[in-house]
């Protein structure tokens, strides 16, 4: 009996520590390069995160590149595997990618993914899907599913598949298309990679796209000349912007036109990894030139457009995850202009950004053990565009 009860004493102290490390109420502050602080409070970790969306309710979906969707509810910060999700082509920097909810979620259930999907001949591409979900069983699940869009053509190699998903305020879908690290395609008719690509939401493709002129591939596309774009958001004027990794250096933060080539690789505020420089935007007026860039590289991946009340002065500004720089970039943008006024310094890649319905910032950290980061003001007097603390 004794040696049992030792037993059970054990059983329950290790209980607790799995308890503990699940709830995770790390809480913690991080000042800005302006002067502002925020506190960043932990809902725990997860294996590889790479985007996460909020439902109606306040819970959460989150993705995990392996090909993990979850289900989170943060009021008990429990998590639930959803099923039905597609198979996915992992590995690089291919997997499970975005999550987002239709406009009219609420009425209709439709959630929509991209992934990265593979060949029989072992070439790759990113796809995207929307299904129909289902959180309320004891078993979430999606229903329904069908793929409504492919990168054409697949090509080999797993890296910059791009695929981040926006909704814009009318309704159409915007999806960000990578140059899979083959540069020349993205200035290419025949083929949708290195474009952000407009549709409706049930994928067919609008009859008022800017590229009506260029073969039928074409015409789904709202903007070409891109390099792998990991980030992409409206703002309240329903303005698109959109951000893009550069070679060595040069990352852009691009205000996206219908219509405008944005020059990659022709020209780039960056130069190859060989060192082979590539001419400047300046040099060639034709190509949408960034609004603002980056030299040396941050590394952006996820986006917001600003629009909550917990942060008042900061409604209209973007703020960018950084991977390289293990940042949270706060962006002013004023009129078709934009620029860096503050950088948060989170020591892990951040992989994703989103707002919160009470209006708190949530980060992903990335790669495996990424943490669910809850931003609000640590003083909310230091929340403005100060330079120093008030």
């Amino acid at each position: 009996m004794r040696l049992l009860s030792l037993k059970s004493y054990l059983l329950l102290f290790l209980l607790l520590l799995f308890c503990n490390a699940c709830a995770e109420p790390v809480s913690d502050s991080v000042e800005g390069s302006a002067g502002s602080q925020i506190k960043v409070e932990s809902f725990g970790a997860f294996d590889e995160p790479w985007a996460m969306t909020f439902l109606p309710d306040g819970d959460l979906l989150v993705t995990e590149k392996a090909g993990t969707l979850l289900l989170v509810k943060l009021a008990d910060r429990s998590r639930v595997p959803v099923q039905g999700v597609p198979k996915v082509a992992y590995g690089g920097q291919g997997g499970l990618g975005d999550v987002i909810l239709h406009p009219r979620y609420k009425d209709n259930g439709w959630i929509y993914l991209s992934y990265a999907e593979q060949d029989a001949s072992g070439k790759r591409g990113a796809a995207v899907a929307r299904a129909r979900f289902r959180p309320a069983s004891a078993t979430p699940k999606l229903e329904n599913l069908e793929i409504i869009w492919r990168q054409e053509p697949k090509v080999s190699g797993s890296g910059h598949y791009s695929h981040r998903l926006a909704f814009s305020p009318d309704g159409h879908l915007f999806i960000t298309s990578g140059d899979r690290q083959k540069q020349t395609p993205a200035q290419s008719w025949r083929q949708n990679l290195g474009k952000v690509i407009r549709l409706n939401a049930d994928g067919s493709v609008p009859p008022d796209n800017p590229f009506q002129d260029k073969g039928e591939l074409a015409k789904t596309f709202w903007s070409v000349g891109h390099r792998n774009l990991l980030g992409i958001a409206f703002d309240k004027q329903g303005r698109l912007w959109t951000h893009e990794m550069g070679p060595r250096h040069g990352d852009e933060f691009n205000l996206t036109i219908g219509g405008d080539n944005y020059g990659w690789p022709i020209v780039s505020w960056g130069d190859h990894y060989s060192g082979i420089p590539i001419p400047d935007h300046d040099t060639r007026p034709e190509f949408h030139a960034p609004e603002t860039y980056w030299v040396p590289t941050v590394a952006p991946s996820g986006l917001i457009i600003y629009n909550g009340s917990m942060f008042p002065e900061w409604q209209g500004n973007a703020f960018i995850g950084g991977l390289r720089s293990k940042s949270l970039i706060r962006i002013r943008i004023e009129g078709d202009h934009a620029k860096e006024v503050e950088r948060f310094a989170m020591e892990k890649r951040i992989r994703e950004v989103e707002q919160g319905a009470d209006g708190a910032i949530w980060v992903l950290e990335d790669e495996k053990g990424g943490r669910l980061l809850r931003l609000t003001p640590h003083a909310r007097a230091n929340t403005g565009d100060v330079g120093t603390r008030r």
